[in-house]
């Protein structure tokens, strides 16, 4: 892999496999956060998450870089100090949140649209999850660049059937409908909801050698993972407000657009996401456990090691969404979003910022 995908590409790639996950993937959370705001307001909020995002994860990128932390552990050991720890203990939470969350996403996916039981599913994503995180950074990136591009491929496919059917109209919704107010404040709190898993993905920072690169590169990372909830905004707008009910609103698209084929490749596609997620924040906390033993001396993660914590992460986090735990911790998510922003953003554009503009002076 050429040294400016591995610079400019595969980070963005990474970051967006993550982010689309169950929500953004089914365009629930396009419509929740975006598309309620009208077509025009849909954009601009979208514009608003853009700004947020491109600055955050462009800091964190350089911050990383500079200090040589490429996993959340030493990241907040170097921008917190001894409150590191307050971050490790709201990982943990969202981590079980998120893997319970794909767990049941892709049991339930497979069965409900191809008849394939849900432990079948569950199977499938443990085995695919297994193998790529058996074999480590290189290939979960690898393999998160080639799904992103899919992706791409896929929702591209999906707005030109939107454009090309009579039903759906983007221009005549524009003409016809207003901005909701509170966009702004809705892409501040979408750009939020997301950043909390940046930290977990700073194993993409490791080839940064300039600040120039580190910055690029993260205002790269913002578009590339922002693009398909843009083409989502395109197509949910032209379906206005009859899309704003609907809990699956691309399945409900592509059932107006009357393609089942389509649906089928959306679906295997969406699956693929699942994976990725869980996929990209598993290497996360198996780059923090090597961070650990390189510092203790002893030797990182084998390969088989690296596959039985993700593979017993997905089952114990499956096993928890059973009996009602996660369900408690999804209630007190929106405090989880604000521990992130008060142990993460705030520090990072405060003492991170006044670190760096120090290191910049004497150098």
């Amino acid at each position: 892999m050429s040294r400016f995908l591995r610079l400019y590409i595969v980070p963005g790639a990474v970051i967006q496999s993550v982010m689309i996950g169950g929500g953004y993937g089914t365009g629930r959370e396009i419509v929740e956060y975006f598309t309620s705001y009208g077509a025009l307001g849909g954009i601009f909020g979208i514009l608003v998450a853009f700004v947020v995002l491109a600055t955050v994860i462009s800091l964190t990128f350089e911050f990383a870089r500079v200090f040589r932390a490429y996993d959340y552990r030493h990241f907040f050991k170097r921008l917190l100090g001894p409150g590191w720890v307050v971050f490790e203990v709201l990982i943990i939470l969202l981590f079980l949140l998120i893997l319970a969350v794909l767990a049941s996403a892709a049991g339930n996916i497979l069965r409900e649209n191809f008849g394939i039981s849900y432990i079948a599913g569950l199977m499938i994503m443990l085995f695919v999850v297994g193998v790529l995180t058996f074999f480590g950074r290189k290939l979960i990136t690898a393999a998160l660049t080639f799904w992103s591009v899919l992706l791409y491929a896929v929702l591209l496919a999906f707005l030109f059937a939107v454009f090309s059917n009579d039903s759906f109209s983007f221009l005549k919704t524009i003409q016809s409908s207003d901005s909701v107010s509170g966009w702004w404040l809705s892409g501040l709190q979408y750009a939020a909801y997301n950043l909390a898993v940046i930290p977990l993905l700073l194993y993409v920072a490791r080839d940064f050698e300039s600040r120039s690169e580190a910055l690029c590169s993260g205002t790269i990372a913002a578009v590339i993972a922002l693009i398909p909830a843009l083409m989502f905004q395109f197509a949910f707008a032209a379906a206005l407000p009859d899309v704003l009910d609907e809990a699956i609103p691309v399945y409900w698209m592509i059932g107006q657009l009357g393609f089942a084929s389509f649906l089928a490749l959306y679906t295997v596609m969406l699956f693929g996401t699942f994976i990725e997620t869980g996929a990209g924040v598993l290497q996360g906390i198996n780059e923090r456990v090597d961070g650990y033993l390189e510092d203790s001396g002893r030797p990182t993660l084998s390969p088989t090691s690296r596959a039985t914590i993700a593979v017993s992460a997905i089952l114990v986090s499956a096993g928890l969404s059973l009996i009602g735990i996660t369900d408690l911790i999804a209630k007190g998510y929106g405090t989880l979003a604000w521990g992130f922003l008060v142990v993460y953003v705030i520090p990072l554009m405060t003492v991170g910022v006044y670190r760096l503009s120090i290191l910049h002076r004497t150098h």
